[in-house]
């Protein structure tokens, strides 16, 4: 169900640059630059951009994730560094939220 995630994901950035005034360029797809030395949000706009996913998380299949706490902080590679990243962090946190994600027709 990640292509499912991706596209929340996708569709959350865009609403997150029209209310923030952003420009992450969708146009990129998965590997648009979140945050970090290519990316366009700073600290304050990344944390803003994750809750909105968050919300959309919870609003589309009723899931309360936390992405970011130590376990996203302490990963090697940074989970918020680009959409793909992003989306592959996501979908494991939800493959222990619910095990059979990868199953559902969601």
């Amino acid at each position: 169900m990640r292509e499912k995630l991706l596209e929340l994901v996708l569709k959350t950035i865009d609403e997150f640059n029209i209310a923030y005034q952003q420009k992450l360029p969708l146009e990129k797809g998965e590997e648009t630059p979140l945050y970090g030395k290519d990316g366009v949000v700073d600290s304050l706009g990344l944390v803003s951009l994750i809750v909105m996913i968050e919300q959309a998380i919870e609003d589309e299949w009723e899931v309360s994730l936390i992405l970011a706490d130590e376990r996203a902080l302490s990963q090697k590679t940074s989970p918020f560094l680009n959409v793909s990243l992003l989306v592959n962090y996501i979908n494991s946190l939800m493959d222990e939220e619910i095990p059979v994600w990868t199953d559902r027709s969601l």
